[in-house]
């Protein structure tokens, strides 16, 4: 039996205590181990788990080519197994193409060599599939030196967007290159403005519009369009759109190349971008809406000038307008249609004032007017009988903006001259049945519309055939049977048609193979016809032959007539001159003294001698000038001096009977070619008579002045002067004034005998005068 001892005893326990001791610790040990491996374990299979969700795969390329990928490259590439090898990545028909693998072998070398990483897009073949490879030097933990990773990512999705993008970024490229090239381009001025409210960019317009040499120098000097005036800011208006949001436009004058135009001026906010502007030239908008309002105006003013009276109603069926007829022809107040009543009430006003047709059913009756309002027709009309007998014609146009316009014309006076009309035309055809004369009335193509019994019975023509309204030239075949020169007939045609064609009058005359004259003549009537008119003038005829013989007898007795006072005159002289001779002897003492008594007789016989002689001489001047044998010389004739001595000779009546005598003679009055002596006689007797009948204490007075062209001598006197029967007898020969007659005066030939001079010299005398103005009479002369 073995017997330990204490020493050793000890020793054991303590080895024994040791060895539980480090048996426990290696038990513990152990458990901790197995605890992280078993958190490694999880940890690296949600790593894996992330690697295989990841939308990149990892590849590890070593140095000698060998690849470390996890199995869906395989899948990206569409290749039946995982590459082991670089050159493995692409194959026939499938992988990466050969280009693509020598570019990413490249890459890889340059990383490895530069440690730089790189980015390359390729495509697996046969796929539409895009990947993106990035890569870069491999950290020592992840593999041996000179290995690489490489990511491929499936960039299908991002690539196609790409390519969306880079597609849309070129087409709005294009797009705001097109937009600015249009900008460029427009004709209206265009410019944009930055945060700062200043301009940044503007178009051509704008440089044109404002005179500038530039657009760089209209935003280097800051040109604006717009002149900066008080309520007129353009700034301000582009700060008022930038602040609200919202585009700011208004109308502003400007000064265009040099003209004052109107321009609508909008600014439109752009966020952060700035202010962008445009302006229009609404120069000629402006005037016409000026003129449309004017036109409006004038219109409204026209159609209060109406007869008719019109009324207009909105598309809510309210008055809008009315005119004075109206009001004055439905009596109603105009306070009352101001307030635009509705279509309904301005009926019911009508009805009420008894201005509306008696209707049964009035609702019914207003509810089909209503319908006025959305007719599709062109409008509607009708005849509105009133009370009273008022006939008013209605025309109801419906508007284009759903509204109406109603014309109310009064016709009760149409329809009166309407029967006063259809009177007259029944009296008319029962007056051209009982006229003397042959009347027929032809259309504007020439045939016969109206006739009257006496043209049926001149032409001796069928009822029937006149109903047929035949055209005249069957008229004038049918006709030429009753003409003494059926070649005539041609003539009728042609007046007819000159008569509605030519518009012109034409007359004539016919012969009837009964010995029948007509006169007859066509005349245009103002409706485009033609009035045939035919008068029998068969008495006539006759008549006119016995006067014609009887006006030659007459004019044969008055060559006699006047051949006898011409020989008269002559024959009358002779004794006269013995008369006046023995008289002057008697005078002059050859017979002895006379007593007072005697001497005062012979005067008188030699007063009376030279008033007869004058009165001879005057005769025989009148015979010779109407005879066209007044002998004339042809000399320049002084007229202001001619003038002097007329006024001159008869100055001492004129101071005889007081009378104002008065002689302005101007310088122009100058020289005629003529026959001093008859010019002297006629200007004799224009004083004579002026001083004649001038009442004592009137105004006599001379006047001369005169043209290039012609002299005129002017003899005026304020005396009773002449009416208007007594001027259309004042150069008749035979004929005397009114008071002439009651003082017995001789025969008024001074006033023939000046004009028959004055005319001879290829002159004119004209006589002025009214009863209690005076008298005036006029002498022109041709210079030549």
């Amino acid at each position: 039996m073995l017997v330990l001892t204490p020493p050793v005893a000890a020793a054991a326990g303590a080895l024994l205590a040791l060895w539980l001791g480090a048996a426990a610790w290696a038990v513990w040990s152990g458990l901790k181990r197995r605890a992280r491996a078993v958190d490694d374990s999880r940890h690296g299979q949600r790593i894996q788990a992330l690697l295989d969700s990841a939308p990149a795969l990892p590849v590890v390329i070593h140095r000698d080519g060998a690849i470390d990928a996890p199995p869906r490259l395989a899948d990206w590439l569409g290749l039946p197994d995982t590459p082991e090898r670089l050159e493995a990545l692409g194959g026939p028909g499938a992988g990466l193409h050969p280009d693509d693998v020598a570019a990413i072998a490249a890459d890889i070398d340059a990383a490895r060599h530069a440690g730089r990483p790189f980015a390359r897009a390729v495509r697996a073949q046969g796929s539409t599939r895009t990947l993106l490879v990035r890569g870069a030097p491999a950290a020592d933990a992840v593999a041996p030196a000179g290995a690489v990773v490489l990511w491929v990512f499936d960039a299908t999705e991002s690539q196609a967007e790409i390519g969306r993008l880079t597609d849309e970024a070129a087409r709005l490229a294009k797009a705001i290159e097109a937009l600015s090239g249009l900008i460029e381009a427009s004709p209206i001025p265009m410019w944009h403005r930055g945060p700062d409210l200043r301009l940044t960019l503007v178009n051509s317009a704008y440089v044109k519009a404002v005179e500038a040499d530039s657009a760089a120098d209209v935003v280097t000097r800051g040109l604006e369009l717009v002149e900066m005036a008080p309520g007129r800011n353009p700034i301000a208006a582009a700060a008022s759109a930038r602040e609200t949001g919202e585009s700011v436009s208004r109308v502003v004058p400007a000064t265009i190349a040099g003209e004052r135009r109107s321009l609508l001026v909008v600014d439109v906010p752009l966020g952060d971008a700035g202010v962008a502007g445009y302006a229009i030239d609404v120069e000629e908008l402006e005037q016409s809406r000026a003129a449309f309002k004017r036109f409006v105006e004038a219109e409204r003013d026209m159609l209060d000038r109406l007869s008719a009276g019109v009324a207009q109603f909105g598309p809510d069926r309210s008055l809008i307008f009315y005119n004075q007829p109206f009001v004055r022809l439905f009596a109603m107040r105009p306070d009352w249609l101001a307030d635009r009543p509705e279509f309904d009430r301005v009926l019911e006003r009508m009805r009420e004032s008894g201005r509306l047709p008696e209707v049964r059913d009035f609702r019914a009756w207003r509810e089909e007017k209503r319908g006025w309002f959305t007719d599709a027709s062109d409008g509607q009309e009708e005849s509105w009988i009133l009370s009273g007998g008022t006939h008013l014609r209605v025309v109801a146009q419906p508007l284009p903006d759903g509204g109406l316009l109603l014309i109310f014309e009064d016709r009760t006076e149409q329809v009166a001259l309407a029967s006063a009309r259809d009177t007259l035309l029944r009296v008319r055809a029962a007056t051209f049945d009982n006229l003397f004369e042959a009347i027929g009335v032809f259309a504007g193509d020439g045939r016969l519309q109206l006739w009257n019994q006496k043209f049926r019975e001149v032409w001796a023509l069928d009822e029937a055939f006149l109903a047929s309204h035949p055209r005249v030239d069957a008229l004038a075949e049918t006709a030429a049977r009753m003409l003494a020169n059926p070649s005539r007939a041609a003539l009728i045609r042609e007046l007819v048609r000159v008569a509605t064609i030519e518009r012109k009058q034409r007359s004539g005359r016919v012969a009837m193979k009964d010995g029948r004259h007509f006169e007859f003549a066509a005349v245009p009537l103002p409706d485009g016809n033609a009035l045939f008119t035919m008068l029998d003038i068969s008495d006539s005829r006759r008549i006119e032959a016995a006067l014609r013989e009887k006006n030659e007898a007459l004019e044969a007795a008055d060559r006699v007539k006047t051949a006898f006072v011409a020989n008269m005159s002559y024959e009358l002289r002779t004794p006269l001159t013995s008369i006046g001779g023995f008289a002057e002897m008697l005078a002059g003492g050859y017979a002895g003294d006379l007593s007072p008594i005697a001497g005062d007789y012979v005067t008188a016989i030699l007063e009376s001698v030279a008033r007869l002689g004058t009165l001879i001489d005057d005769v025989l001047d009148l015979t010779q000038s109407e005879a066209g044998a007044l002998p004339l010389e042809r000399k320049s004739v002084d007229l202001a001096r001619l003038a002097r001595e007329a006024a001159a000779a008869i100055a001492p009546q004129a101071a005889e009977k007081k009378l104002g005598f008065e002689v302005a003679l101007d310088p122009s009055l100058g020289t005629v070619s003529g026959d001093a002596r008859r010019l002297r006689q006629a200007l004799d007797h224009l004083l004579r008579n002026a001083v004649r009948f001038t009442p004592e204490g009137g105004q006599v007075m001379l006047k001369g002045e005169g043209d290039r062209d012609h002299a005129r001598i002017t003899v005026s006197d304020n005396g009773p002067g002449m009416d208007a029967g007594t001027q259309a007898r004042a150069f008749d020969r035979f004929s005397r004034s009114g008071e002439a007659r009651e003082r017995g005066a001789s025969l008024g030939l001074g006033l023939p005998l000046a004009r028959q001079f004055v005319e001879a010299h290829r002159g004119e005398l004209t006589l002025i005068s009214a009863p209690g103005e005076g008298t005036a009479v006029t002498v022109e002369l041709p210079r030549g």
